[in-house]
């Protein structure tokens, strides 16, 4: 068969060849349309972005110097709701001004609307700002978990301070207490309940609305579980009868009694997504490492919850793309651990991270170090989260025996045996004050009358005589009635350069008045089962508040004793308790202030604690990270950048 091409073959593969060339132009076309779009897009998120910050800075005016890190989980507290709020009296009204819609709220009762959120120190206006890039934390411990108000150590909170929000929580320059979450509330003049309003527009990380049924769920079905591990949270909240959704963006709770407290520790506890954490079992979640997701900044960089974030990993938070409110400069965080502080001050040094806790003596000893302020800028001031370093005394049981320190002189006597003066002297450079218990000095509730116990080992000596230990057979060892050796375990988390030296300064203090102390070092990540068996004698740790005033009850009353609550120094005081109670009842600021000192009291004759120091908060942040700013609530890394280098210099 021939076969023959003709005039019909050729305009076929003619015409195909057109439609194929026209395809292709249309393409490129719409490729050249797509980059201009985006471009376009670009550019009118950067114009929106200026325009929205600006918007908030002006209308928040000295006020949008808010913090957004939450008072959560309980441990805030005090302070009054002021802080850029304005009464439904003052509510923009007028020609050209509609008034603010309170529909949602009780009849007769006044409106607290809250300024909007903003920076506390605005980023954009500070030199060599820069968007992006990542900034990196080295933590001196391991977190063990990072599950929200199930996580109970300093490290994992850090991290979920930026992921999860609350209803309110303190401004970083005033520490009034003044709406994240919550856009205005009302107080019953009784005392008897709060309705919250939320801002518009409030979304999860994973772009799910956040309403005020999340909120009643957090409460009812997250906190108030008796099968979660809350009890920490649970412990400072049993005030509270009833939790109702109004609308969706309206929630009200009850409270059984009016407490002092009652506004910022309800509305300081994390709001969280009923539509995430309620498809979990509670065994799931009290046993989970690494569930962590809120309506914050930031957001975990992978959350799995069959492949979670576990210890030992670099924590990475990202920056949450979803956040409602000014989002942050930063790309990413990052947090690990460096146990070591040699080590630890050895990895900043070699830019494996941008910020640490230095030791006080690391600290002393390189801030004077020639043009260490070239590259770094080193960081020490006292504020509303500076801790208290103390020994507990476990007054209950370990593995079935008694421990020598339910007898209060017997604990009286183990503060007049130790030089704490020559400690903060020798072990921490002369970096921090004497402590003499719980409170703040810097907090207005302060007792400054109470003075710390002196060093007087021959007064400490004839309170263990009376307890009934003293030497009975010759060998520089108290024994007590029965024969038995004072002998107990002193726990310590690290093997940093302090920790050895604190224990060995304990160690050789006690042994000069015939007391045998054993010293058992732990990883900070085994502290949380330790301190929920009181399965020790002694131990070291610090606290630290986050509130001008902090509720004592989670610490120091004897309900907090069951449950794996936090008084496991299992110290059980009636007059303690009724001057907890009292402080959580008194509305009136100067009453509860007297009540507050009556407290103190109370803690420094009982002496639960042998109280050591108050630590001033010291960091060294590399020069490049800017917006660095020193605020009475603490640092705010989410206003941070990774500022431009300067003209002319490397890199």
């Amino acid at each position: 068969m021939n076969n023959r091409f003709g005039f019909k073959d050729f305009l076929q593969i003619v015409l195909t060849g057109a439609v194929l060339v026209l395809v292709w132009l249309s393409m490129l076309q719409r490729d050249r349309e797509w980059v201009l779009q985006r471009d376009i897009l670009d550019k009118l998120g950067a114009i929106e972005k200026k325009l929205s910050s600006g918007v908030v800075s002006a209308a928040a005016g000295p006020q949008a110097g808010a913090s957004r890190g939450s008072a959560s989980g309980g441990t805030a507290s005090g302070g009054t709701a002021s802080g850029g709020t304005t009464s439904s009296a003052s509510a923009p009204t007028g020609a050209g001004k509609p008034s603010r819609d309170e529909s949602w709220a009780r009849p007769g009762v006044a409106v607290e609307w809250q300024a909007p959120w903003g920076y506390a120190t605005e980023p954009q206006a500070q030199p060599g700002f820069v968007e992006g890039g990542e900034f990196t934390e080295i933590f001196e411990g391991q977190p063990p978990k990072i599950t929200p108000m199930i996580a109970s150590d300093v490290y994992g909170r850090r991290a979920i301070d930026r992921v999860c929000d609350s209803l309110g929580a303190y401004d970083p320059t005033t520490l009034k207490f003044r709406g994240l979450l919550a856009d205005a509330w009302q107080r019953d003049p009784a005392g008897m309940w709060i309705r919250v309003r939320l801002r518009d527009g409030l979304r999860f990380s994973d772009g799910e609305a956040l309403t005020a049924e999340d909120v009643r769920w957090t409460f009812d079905e997250f906190v108030f579980n008796p099968s979660m591990e809350t009890e920490r949270v649970r412990a400072t909240l049993d005030q509270i009868e009833d939790v109702k959704v109004i609308d969706p963006l309206t929630v009200e709770f009850v409270f059984n009694k009016s407490l002092s407290f009652n506004l910022e520790y309800t509305l300081g506890v994390y709001v969280l997504p009923k539509h995430f954490y309620g498809k979990l079992q509670a065994s799931q979640i009290n046993s989970a490492t690494g569930i962590l997701m809120g309506s914050g900044p930031f957001k975990l960089e992978r959350l799995d919850v069959e492949n979670q974030w576990t210890p030992g990993q670099d924590l990475v938070l990202v920056r949450n793309e979803n956040y409602w409110g000014p989002r942050s400069p930063l790309d990413k965080l990052r947090f690990k651990v460096v146990a070591d502080s040699t080590s630890r001050l050895a990895a900043y040094q070699s830019d494996e991270g941008d910020m640490i806790t230095p030791s006080s003596p690391q600290f002393v000893r390189k801030s004077k170090e020639a043009g260490w302020d070239e590259k770094n800028q080193s960081l020490l001031w006292v504020n509303m989260r500076s801790g208290y370093s103390f020994i507990v005394w476990n007054q209950g049981k370990n593995a079935g025996r008694q421990t020598p320190f339910a007898d209060k002189r017997v604990r009286q006597a183990m503060t007049l045996c130790l030089d704490r003066e020559r400690m903060i002297r020798d072990i921490w450079e002369g970096v921090g004050q004497l402590s003499q218990g719980p409170v703040n000095p810097e907090s207005p509730v302060f007792a400054s009358d109470v003075k710390a116990w002196p060093f007087d080992p021959t007064r400490g000596k004839a309170l263990l005589a009376e307890a009934g230990w003293i030497d009975r057979n010759g060998d520089g060892i108290l024994e007590n009635e029965k024969g038995e050796t004072f002998e107990f375990e002193f726990t310590r988390s690290g093997s940093d350069e302090i920790s050895e030296r604190l224990s060995t300064f304990i160690k050789d203090s006690y042994a000069r008045v015939g007391i045998v102390m054993k010293v058992k070092p732990i990883d900070w990540a085994a502290m949380s089962d330790i301190l929920k068996g009181r399965t020790f004698d002694a131990l070291t740790m610090a606290w630290s508040a986050s509130a001008p005033e902090s509720d004592p009850r989670q610490i120091f009353h004897s309900e907090s004793i069951k449950e794996g609550g936090d008084n496991f120094a299992q110290w059980n005081s009636p007059a303690a308790d009724k001057a907890i109670d009292g402080i959580r009842s008194e509305i009136d600021f100067e009453k509860r202030r007297l009540v507050w000192q009556e407290f103190q009291r109370v803690i420094h004759d009982e002496q639960p604690y042998t109280f050591i120091r108050v630590a001033p908060w010291a960091r060294f942040v590399k020069k490049e990270i800017g917006n660095v700013q020193k605020y009475k609530s603490g640092l705010e890394p989410w206003e941070f950048f990774r500022a431009a280098p300067a003209a002319g210099s490397a890199g």
